[in-house]
């Protein structure tokens, strides 16, 4: 346990720790001496986060049953240890144009980024609210601006963020903090199934929506596969929620990695149309190499963005 840690008797309820994010700050924590219930799915990503100060717990946050469990263990804590933080990780990554994404995977992706987040806050809040802790929601830079494909996870995320403020302004005199993590590009495997997904998906297109989208879908997964190998490490990502978490005054929100600060501050000062055109400008070096790979014509579409073309935007703009 780190001696320096002030508060070594307090318990930290981290979701979707199997990997990635969720695993990288349930051992951040631990290392800070925080107690970590991590949220599991599998037997065998229990046995190995497993280690002092991490008890993990199979928790799959849509089953009501799991969600009832967790908060109970938290109630029965045999130390009696306040809650520090419930760290809202568990997500799942779905890229795939409006049209052609079926309603049943919009309400699955709904049940898992937004509503199983509801679930758990509704069951620790009273945990919360005893200790004055912080709920910590993990949305993305997709949470503040929507790019192409990007549409159904966009949207759980924008509706993250809208639960976020209104539980803050609801809960803060009563000493309770919440805070909004807003990723960029993150080197996990959650990054990496979302692409996997996108080449799903593709395959279940219709002849015209794979001629209307098609190209489209290749330049955005290629940006993606990019955009992931420069991102931050999980473990710099867990620093900045840990931070969050046990900080006794928090900010309201957290941006990690370059791109997801450029992106969210262009959003605020610039107008649709300038930040579409940004957009386009990014993808384009994708969708070339897309269309030359297909023997195709070079035409620009919208997804993530490029950072080092948002920052020659700024510049000529100066």
């Amino acid at each position: 346990m780190n001696a320096s840690n002030p508060h070594p008797q307090e318990l930290v309820v981290v979701t979707g720790a199997s990997t990635g994010i969720g695993a990288a700050t349930a051992r951040e924590l631990a290392r800070r001496g925080y107690h970590v219930l991590a949220g599991v799915r599998r037997d065998v990503d229990a046995e190995s986060l497993r280690t002092d100060g991490i008890e993990p717990h199979i928790l799959d946050i849509t089953v009501e049953s799991d969600v009832v469990a967790i908060a109970d263990r938290v109630a029965r804590d045999p130390l009696r240890r306040p809650v520090r933080a419930l760290i809202n990780n568990a997500g799942i990554a779905m890229n795939a144009p409006v049209e052609t994404l079926p309603l049943a995977e919009w309400r699955r992706l709904f049940e898992v980024n937004l509503f199983g987040h509801v679930a758990m806050t509704q069951a620790l809040l009273p945990a919360l609210l005893r200790s004055m802790g912080t709920v910590v929601n993990i949305s993305s830079v997709g949470g503040r601006v929507a790019m192409s494909t990007y549409g159904a996870y966009a949207a759980s995320k924008f509706a993250l963020e809208a639960v976020s403020d209104s539980l803050r302004r609801e809960v803060s005199a009563l000493g309770v903090k919440v805070v909004v993590i807003e990723p960029g590009g993150v080197k996990t495997q959650m990054a990496e199934h979302a692409v996997a997904t996108a080449d799903r998906r593709k395959a279940d297109m219709t002849p015209a929506q794979l001629q209307r989208y098609g190209d489209l879908t290749e330049a955005v997964a290629a940006q993606a596969r990019s955009f992931t190998k420069i991102g931050v490490s999980a473990e710099r990502a867990a620093k900045v929620i840990a931070t969050a978490a046990t900080a006794s005054r928090p900010r309201t929100r957290y941006t990690i990695g370059r791109d997801a600060a450029i992106v969210v501050r262009l959003a605020r000062v610039i107008s649709d149309r300038f930040l579409d055109r940004i957009l386009r400008l990014g993808l384009r070096p994708h969708r070339f190499r897309a269309a030359r790979a297909a023997g195709g014509p070079e035409v620009a579409w919208a997804a993530v963005p490029d950072v080092e073309g948002i920052q020659r935007f700024r510049h000529a703009r100066r």
